[in-house]
């Protein structure tokens, strides 16, 4: 996939140079109010990272990956406003949670929209380039889990086509609570 633009925006992988600005963003997303729901690592473990951790990241999620890859959408002012990255699970595996892949399909990850650029639809743009990867990878459907008390992720995810598939993870941070699988499918 190149890179494609949506209203204002240029919607691309990330390359092996962007590593600085892949940390930047991600440690602006953990300092999100919700991002304790949202992500698996805080802002203090994310920091504490290596430089090369970032590094081997943006090579392994970014042009030519075929395993992973996190999209970028770019403002016109050349700011980060947001990303995805999207993972393939083969089918035969198992996921982080422990379940059974039934079927190779993408995995919706580290979804970040900063918040002045949020509500003008570019959250279902990035989320669109991230199914339009996977898809052209053979996925046969496109998964996300999101925590069962974040409604705006949740809203946001049913306006870019994904619904609730009935699967429910426990929490990873907490057992007592739990994720939601949000999935979209295509016919096959």
């Amino acid at each position: 996939m190149s890179a494609s633009t949506s209203g204002d925006y240029v919607i691309r992988a990330i390359r092996p140079d962007d590593w600085p600005r892949v940390k930047q963003l991600r440690l602006d997303a953990l300092r999100d109010p919700i991002a304790h729901l949202a992500f698996l690592e805080t802002y203090e473990e994310a920091e504490a990272r290596a430089d090369a951790f970032w590094q081997d990241r943006a090579v392994g999620s970014g042009e030519g990956s075929t395993a992973a890859r996190q999209l970028i959408a770019e403002a016109p002012d050349g700011t980060w406003a947001g990303s995805v990255t999207v993972l393939i699970e083969e089918a035969g595996t198992k996921d982080w949670a422990g379940l059974a892949v039934e079927r190779r399909q993408g995995h919706v990850v580290g979804v970040y929209v900063r918040p002045e650029h949020r509500g003008n639809g570019l959250i279902k743009a990035l989320l669109d380039a991230g199914v339009e990867w996977a898809r052209d990878r053979g996925a046969e459907r496109v998964r996300l889990l999101v925590h069962a008390d974040n409604e705006r992720a949740q809203g946001a995810y049913r306006k870019a086509g994904f619904v609730p598939s009935g699967v429910i993870v426990p929490f990873f941070k907490d057992a007592s609570q739990d994720e939601l699988e949000f999935v979209l499918e295509w016919p096959s």
